[in-house]
């Protein structure tokens, strides 16, 4: 056995780095290797550092970013730029943030790349991604990433072996379960799962004795910290959320699935980002693809595999959403009944709600 870690650790390693401020190295079989900075956590010092290794760094973001800023994405879902000459560090973040667009919303033109292979650059947004900062990364290519890597000890990732995992959903494994009486019913229990690949636990909350053989009353709940814990007005989260125990506790049993996926998988900072520009006119949807983000960042097999992992195959779902009834359904959990679940409309949240139903199909 080795001690070294595998690419799991690697890619919880690299999250962490990304998060921190330090960069990362990509590599691949035939292609130059990356040198990756994440651009929220950049400073001026690692800045400055990196226009020494490279004349002209490329400001990698993703294609619904280059869209707000009408920069051309030739890759698609990614779009290179070249940075500037004269670009600072507030520039930078002016590109990768979008607090500022309407204040400052000539930032361009934007030079971007659109010959050579790419793959690297958006495996660069997908970790960047996936550590719940802003999607954007600055790129230099070192002339010996081996040796670079090395002398600067930072994490090498190879790319065929981490593709596999940054799409996939990683396994889950049950570290305990203990009784909790609650209001919503005497008889709770908790269980805590936890993933393979050292990003956030996630929560199993069941109610009585639920049989294994029958559908079971079913919510997949995500953790939503202004609703669940403030009651925030400005969701339906949190009424959702007491409103499903609450049905559980009224039949005796039922399973509510609390997954860690925050602001529809974007984390809670991000969350707050698109919040503000909620403030500033755009919608839910909207706040999302100016950050960078899709309209939904989370990943519903997580509570499929949950269920399975409790022995569940069937279940009567809790839920307006469609998709969530479709990954359930793909992830091999059966769907009998859609049980609808409306609740928490207010005079806050009213063009919220209406957002979710005409864009995402909420079925309100």
């Amino acid at each position: 056995m080795s001690f070294a870690p595998d690419i799991l650790e690697r890619l919880a390693r690299a999250r962490a780095d990304l998060r921190m401020g330090v960069p990362i190295v990509l590599t691949a079989e035939g292609m130059a290797p990356l040198l990756v900075l994440a651009v929220e956590t950049l400073t001026q010092s690692r800045l400055s550092a990196l226009r020494k290794q490279q004349d002209t760094p490329i400001l990698v973001i993703t294609g619904r970013r280059a869209e707000t800023l009408k920069a051309r994405a030739y890759d698609g879902d990614v779009a290179r730029v070249r940075l500037p000459q004269d670009a600072g560090l507030r520039w930078i973040h002016g590109i990768a943030a979008p607090e500022d667009d309407l204040r400052n919303p000539m930032k361009g033109p934007l030079s971007t790349e659109r010959d050579g292979d790419a793959r690297l650059h958006r495996m660069a947004t997908q970790i960047v991604k996936s550590a719940q900062l802003l999607p954007a990364a600055l790129i230099a290519t070192p002339t010996d990433a081996a040796a670079f890597a090395l002398e600067h000890g930072l994490t090498v990732i190879p790319a065929e072996l981490a593709a596999p995992h940054l799409s996939a959903t990683s396994p889950l494994h049950s570290v305990v379960h203990a009784r909790l009486p609650m209001a919503a019913a005497d008889a709770g229990r908790l269980h805590i799962f936890r993933p393979e690949d050292g990003g956030a636990e996630h929560y199993a909350i069941e109610i009585g004795r639920p049989s294994r053989d029958v559908p079971v009353l079913t919510r997949l709940h995500s953790a939503c910290f202004t609703g669940d814990v403030l009651g925030s007005l400005k969701c339906d989260c949190g009424p959702q959320l007491h409103a499903a125990l609450g049905q559980m506790g009224t039949e005796g049993e039922g399973i509510l699935l609390y997954l860690n996926q925050e602001g529809r998988g974007i984390g809670l900072a991000n969350k707050m980002r698109a919040y503000a520009l909620q403030d500033q006119g755009f919608d839910t949807v909207e706040a999302n693809h100016r950050l960078g983000f899709e309209d939904d960042e989370r990943d519903f097999r997580i509570g499929a595999k949950i269920l399975q992992e409790m022995g569940f195959s069937q279940v009567r779902l809790l839920t307006n959403n469609p998709r969530k009834i479709d990954m359930m359904e793909n992830a091999g959990i059966s769907v009998s009944e859609r049980v609808a679940l409306k609740v928490g409309e207010n005079a806050h949240n009213q063009a919220y709600l209406a957002t979710k139903a005409r864009k995402s199909g909420h079925m309100l």
